[in-house]
């Protein structure tokens, strides 16, 4: 196992997320990292991002193997602000465990969560760089600008069944989770630093407080990568995993991805690895925008009069005779 996590850091490149607006160009997913940005789909957007993995365990002091596989699932939805966005994160997950004496299955929701998420400030708002037409380097140095982060707050709460292996309780329950999310753009938006700060569980007999740092890059207008850190702690459970991907964008609003990680303790030692698909549907927005369009030149042009590009015409009248 350890010369396959050695192969982890030859792995480590970064996804592709461009945040200057809250809805963007091309699709602004989350996937394959674990951090949630700090910016929101856009007002009436939907969208899903949906992966598999496969997962591989082992505990010296328990003396235990565990394989399987699990799926996860994000519906995000931004609506009645563009600031505001509605979040279910579902995972699943199955696995077998071997043990010298015995052996048996598990199997059951490890994460339902819902919640919102809402962006508190955004440093680009009301922004607009003035292009230095004397100076190729003072477009492109560095801007004191991109120190100060985007600030979103996300609330919400686990959704926990009874009888959950993956809990450290055999009663079902609901407890809230927030977390505190930062993002930083630096090189004109070519790399991107998002932080999410997370306490979980709240409320619980064993809450637990996290935090997950990604570096993202986007190499081209295809391909993307990044590297994470992801660490949490409680009474029940604490642990760091590092983890590294890359995505490639298929059209505007799809995006195909993989990704693996890895922890470095033997309590046990984790690896796992995934593929990923991430889909959003904004033709709602795009309605949106087009019938505010409309609206805005009704208001300009009351008395709904045609307006005439009269040099066009000119061309295209001279272009008969030539």
């Amino acid at each position: 196992m350890l010369k396959i996590k050695n192969l982890l850091f030859a792995f480590l490149f970064l996804i592709p997320q461009f945040f200057f607006a809250q809805y963007t160009d091309v699709i602004n997913s989350n996937r394959p990292g674990e951090t949630m940005s700090a910016y929101a789909v856009g007002k009436s957007v939907i969208q899903g991002e949906i992966g598999v993995y496969g997962i591989k365990e082992k505990h010296d002091l328990l003396d235990y193997d565990a394989s399987g596989f699990g799926t996860d699932l994000t519906v995000r939805y931004g609506a009645f602000f563009e600031q505001l966005e509605f979040i279910l994160d579902v995972q699943y997950q199955m696995e077998n465990f071997d043990t010298p004496y015995t052996s048996y299955k598990k199997n059951n929701f490890r994460q339902t969560v819902l919640g919102a998420k809402y962006l508190i400030y955004d440093p680009y708002k009301n922004y607009k760089k003035e292009a230095n037409i004397y100076s190729y380097k003072a477009n492109h140095s560095f801007q004191w600008r991109e120190l100060i982060p985007a600030v979103s707050i996300f609330a919400g709460a686990n959704f926990i069944g009874v009888d959950n292996p993956y809990y450290f309780s055999p009663d079902g329950e609901i407890s809230p989770k927030i977390a505190l999310v930062t993002q930083n753009l630096f090189g004109g938006g070519r790399w991107v630093f998002v932080t999410n700060i997370i306490a979980d569980y709240i409320g619980t007999d064993y809450p637990s407080y996290g935090y997950v740092l990604t570096l993202t890059h986007g190499f081209n207008d295809k391909w993307s990568g990044f590297i994470e850190n992801q660490g949490y702690k409680s009474d029940f459970y604490s642990d760091a995993i590092v983890r590294g991907g890359a995505a490639y964008l298929l059209s505007s609003n799809m995006q195909v991805d993989a990704s693996i990680s890895t922890n470095f303790k033997n309590t046990p030692s984790v690896l796992y690895g995934g593929v990923g698909f991430s889909w959003r549907y904004d033709g709602w927005y795009k309605e949106k925008q087009i019938a505010n369009k409309n609206r805005d030149k009704a208001k300009k042009n009351p008395e709904n009069k045609e307006t005439i590009d009269y040099q066009e015409k000119e061309r295209k009248r001279k272009a008969k005779y030539e």
